[in-house]
């Protein structure tokens, strides 16, 4: 297991260590980000959200908004669709969105490689099998995005991440990471076929 080995020690200080540089090194990026968020989707500029984390527990989660405000005549937010702009487009598919959690890894939360943080709803949803992704911190990047990330099923996304559990390692994280890089540069797997992002878990008879 990851926890009982040297890596596993070394992890979430390399994390931290690396975090700390991304954040003075990109600190330009992110107030420029987040004077255009505000400017073309309004405040707030972050999008907060409670996810769980390692062993479930919960946390509060960080990104940018890429999503208006808009309301129905009920007072419900529109379809993801409908709310989702071209510059809101832009920094899911370029991954800027995530960049805030970068202060999550520098809290001990989150992990640069790792399972992705879902919706706490879904843990009740999960077989025994697949909470074991939640035996490794989440990642801002991990094997299911590099593998398809939205463009692949929820059954083939739980496989990767708990092939990952298994299997975690300093090279297979270097090579996530750099995977990463190709995949954000060709902007690949953002979407679900027939979706703006990914559609719900629902449970495991219709995880396909």
């Amino acid at each position: 297991m990851l926890k009982n080995s040297i890596y596993g020690v070394l992890k979430p200080v390399l994390d931290r260590l690396c975090a700390v540089l991304m954040l003075i090194v990109l600190s330009p990026l992110l107030i420029l980000i987040g004077c255009l968020v505000a400017i073309k989707l309004g405040r707030p500029i972050l999008f907060r959200q409670v996810r769980p984390g390692l062993a479930g527990a919960p946390f509060m989660m960080f990104k940018f908004r890429t999503m208006l405000n808009s309301l129905d005549k009920q007072g419900k937010p529109l379809p993801d669709s409908q709310r989702l702009t071209s510059f809101g487009k832009f920094l899911r598919a370029s991954s800027l969105d995530e960049l805030p959690e970068i202060w999550n890894i520098l809290r001990g939360e989150m992990s640069f490689v790792g399972p992705r943080p879902l919706l706490m709803e879904y843990l009740p949803r999960y077989s025994e099998e697949q909470f074991r992704r939640h035996d490794v911190r989440p990642g801002i990047t991990g094997l299911a995005q590099v593998s398809g990330r939205n463009a692949i099923s929820w059954n083939e996304k739980f496989e990767k991440d708990i092939f990952y559990v298994e299997n975690v390692s300093f090279w297979l994280d270097c090579k996530i990471l750099f995977a990463t890089i190709w995949k954000v540069f060709r902007r690949e797997g953002v979407s679900a076929q027939g979706h703006v992002t990914m559609p719900e878990f629902l449970g495991n008879d219709q995880a396909e």
